[in-house]
């Protein structure tokens, strides 16, 4: 991890319009000259100025890229991975004629998951299994060969809070006594939106280059944090359904060791689980 020469940042978020992209967007937006991008949502987004209408499948970002100009690009982008890759392409490109301007790309545990005897740490060396996890780990590798400098990658776990759609799957589960599934013998690390947002700012303001794992400090059982969100929402129990795709316990954890965040930046799962259900803005997304 190391420090570059500090700049005034605009900042484009790549997929601005989904569940972490808005939480990014929300933060930084009062900071930096921020823009977005949206695929979906027109209704939405159609008449922000400051948002731009990007479908990965169907679009390409040169013209973005050349209109915004970002000095940081916030990738947070879901879609087709063939499509995406493409688009990671026109990025480091971008990125690489560009020599004042980096990349901070969401990537995820996904890329450890054909490991799964401990958590993974920041040197560990990935290895995925799933198509998922090769993708992320496609873009990593794209990334780090062609535009190391100016590349920072950022590994999320399972990102929760009121407004994520596990929770909101959660809650509708408990609401109609639908199936909700957990894995009684897979472990995890967990963050929310919220703090994810705030580390990301830190890493901008900061300008830190590497990998980080922003994940929480410590580990939970899949099933195990579902029931306790259930318990402290007051919400009567869904019907969980065990899935057990292993005999023994299996990690998709990832854990912040060599790139540890100030302490006022680091989160454990017992504060992920109390702020996903804080009443009050529990009572404010309902209403």
């Amino acid at each position: 991890m190391s420090r570059i020469p500090k700049t005034k940042h605009t900042i484009l978020i790549l997929g601005a319009s989904g569940f972490i992209g808005n939480a990014l967007y929300r933060e930084l937006l009062s900071y930096f000259n921020t823009s977005g991008t949206y695929c979906t949502q027109e209704g939405l987004y159609g008449e922000n100025k400051v948002f731009f209408k990007f479908c990965a499948e169907e679009d390409s970002s040169t013209e973005i890229l050349a209109e915004v100009k970002p000095t940081v690009i916030i990738s947070a982008l879901r879609g087709e991975y063939k499509a995406l890759l493409k688009t990671h392409q026109d990025i480091a490109n971008y990125v690489a004629e560009n020599h004042d301007s980096r990349i901070l790309f969401l990537s995820s545990a996904g890329v450890f998951d054909a490991l799964y005897k401990f958590p993974s740490y920041e040197n560990d060396t990935p290895k995925a299994e799933s198509d998922y996890g090769r993708y992320k780990l496609a873009v990593e590798k794209l990334l780090l060969e062609q535009i190391p400098a100016q590349s920072t990658i950022l590994r999320l776990p399972m990102v929760l809070g009121v407004t994520s759609p596990r929770l909101i799957q959660l809650r509708q589960a408990s609401k109609h006594k639908a199936a909700f599934e957990v894995y009684p013998n897979l472990i995890i690390s967990i963050t929310t939106a919220d703090k994810l947002a705030q580390q990301i700012h830190y890493i901008v303001n900061q300008q830190l280059d590497g990998i980080f794992h922003l994940a929480s400090e410590d580990v939970i059982h899949h099933e195990d944090l579902f029931r306790e969100l259930c318990e402290k929402l007051g919400d009567e129990p869904p019907i969980f359904k065990s899935v057990f795709q292993h005999n023994e316990d299996r990690y998709l954890a990832i854990l912040p060791k060599k790139n540890k965040l100030p302490k006022s930046y680091r989160i454990t799962v017992a504060e992920v689980v109390d702020v996903c259900t804080l009443k009050e803005e529990i009572s404010t997304f309902k209403s």
